[in-house]
């Protein structure tokens, strides 16, 4: 019988890597995880999460210990890096921990791959590093690079709208749209993007990166108040406050379920046309963040709850993007198979059995207090802004 692969997950034992793992091993995989255990995800006390499949080898450790990461790639056979800090907002003002938890800690994983490279390396990139996503005006012009004004967005106009003021509908972001970096989170998840993809090419190690969307499901760190937006909302309910809501709730975003991520993933590793390439993981559905806001409370038994539409917006925050996943369908064969209403039963199943302390209120008081976060119905306690990026 010949000997199983062994996968290396930097990153791992969270949300997404996890569900990984048991990708992997359903097929047949040996997989082993590196993984810090932060205590803003895992909680107190490095503990392995009980949710880690008892047949993954854990090692906890940081990726930017380069001893930790030579011993984590001893006897491997393929990587997943996942290892980063997440969060837009909190990127902006933990500015040093990103890029060196993001940048560096990639730095440190491609000098160990140097001297024992892999037969195939895959990053996790993100939807961040668009910016706005594409659009068009109503004689079909296709805009790339469309923006919101400052003062467009203190007078309440959330609208993308072209030089000539008219307004832009939002159409799916192909991999070929040019980034617009506009957040330090956006910038250092497409550093790590750039660095494997040349390193990769320079020493000959095949790698894919792959560029998530919105993804939900089982397993989110509820009490992260930087974590995915349905866990967010649904942590609120837990609490019995509303979801809060910036802008008008009427911008779009793309949701994919963490299985669906998971299948992509493993796809990326066996595909032999996916090495150096970019792809998009999404649903190629858009759906607002006030319906998504208002189906967890409906779904939640909580409809009487009604999600609290701020008016307010964030440094780094976007105004529409969901994915084209033509690429991914024709190199990977890639096909979103988990629906919105099973995937959110999949994930109100499992936060049944969940606790959660409540945080969002504190993180925004942290953004306000950073002038990262403004009120369009009184822009006179502006201080700086951005005007774009993702959730």
């Amino acid at each position: 019988m010949p000997q199983r692969k062994r996968v290396l997950i930097t990153g791992g034992a969270g949300f997404i890597g996890s569900h990984l793992a048991d990708e992997l091993l359903h097929h047949g995989y040996e997989v082993r995880v590196l993984d810090s255990l932060l205590e803003q995800v895992h909680g107190p006390g490095k503990q392995r999460p009980g949710y880690l499949n008892d047949d993954v080898e854990l090692l906890v450790g940081d990726v930017r210990d380069q001893a930790r990461v030579d011993e984590a790639l001893d006897g491997v056979d393929f990587v997943y890096h996942f290892a980063a800090r997440v969060g837009v907002g909190q990127s902006m003002y933990q500015i040093r921990e990103y890029v060196d938890v993001n940048d560096v800690g990639t730095a440190t994983l491609l000098e160990a791959l140097m001297e024992r490279p892999v037969e195939r390396l895959v990053v996790a990139s993100s939807m961040s590093i668009y910016g706005e996503g594409a659009c068009r005006d109503t004689r079909g012009t296709i805009y790339h690079h469309a923006d919101r004004s400052v003062e467009q967005l203190k007078r309440g106009e959330w609208e993308l709208q072209s030089s000539e003021g008219r307004t832009l509908a939002p159409i799916p972001t192909p991999e070929t749209k040019i980034p617009t970096l506009a957040s330090v989170y956006a910038l250092s998840k497409y550093n790590q993007e750039r660095l494997t993809l040349i390193t990769g090419r320079a020493y000959n190690i095949p790698t894919v990166a792959l560029r998530f969307f919105n993804v939900y499901g089982s397993r989110q760190a509820l009490s992260n108040p930087y974590t995915g937006v349905l866990a967010i909302f649904s942590s609120r309910y837990i609490n019995d406050k509303p979801p809060l809501v910036f802008e008008d709730g009427e911008q779009r975003r793309d949701f994919i379920h963490v299985h669906d991520v998971a299948r992509a993933c493993r796809l990326a590793l066996e595909s032999e046309r996916a090495a150096g390439e970019v792809f998009n993981v999404g649903s190629g559905t858009a759906y607002t963040v006030r319906e998504i806001a208002e189906n967890v409370g409906r779904l939640m038994n909580k409809p009487h709850i009604e999600p609290q539409i701020t008016g307010k917006y964030r440094v780094g925050d976007i105004r529409h993007c969901f994915a084209d996943i033509t690429k991914a369908r024709n190199l990977l064969g890639f096909e979103p198979e988990v629906s919105m209403e099973t995937g959110m039963q999949e994930l109100l199943e499992w936060l049944k059995d969940q606790s959660s302390e409540d945080k969002v209120d504190r993180a925004t008081e942290e953004l306000a207090a950073k002038g990262l976060t403004l009120d369009s119905r009184n822009s006179s306690n502006s201080k700086s802004v951005m005007a774009h990026d993702t959730t």
